[in-house]
């Protein structure tokens, strides 16, 4: 069940996601899975860098239910780094 921030945040962006514009773009980890338990997440874009930290914060730990992603665009960098694109195709159990 959402919280009562979910809740008015889950609200705010389907109002955002009203207006006219090229979308909204968030990243960070905490705003990420919030937006994602709420299926709030047309896209995700990840960009892979080449590497290992070892410590730090997992993406999107702590979602509630398996997002099954489909690879829509792809991007190398010569640095090595590449930027991956998916769309949700549907929530997995």
């Amino acid at each position: 069940m959402p919280s009562w921030c979910e809740v008015d945040l889950g609200h705010a962006v389907r109002q955002l996601k009203q207006e006219p514009g090229e979308g909204l773009w968030v990243g960070g980890v905490t705003l990420p899975l919030a937006l994602a338990n709420l299926g709030l997440i047309d896209e995700y874009e990840f960009l892979v860098q080449p590497v290992l930290a070892g410590h730090g914060p997992t993406l999107l730990a702590g979602l509630r239910e398996h997002i099954q992603l489909e690879l829509v665009d792809r991007h190398e960098f010569r640095s090595g780094a590449v930027a991956l694109r998916y769309r949700p195709t549907r929530v997995a159990a």
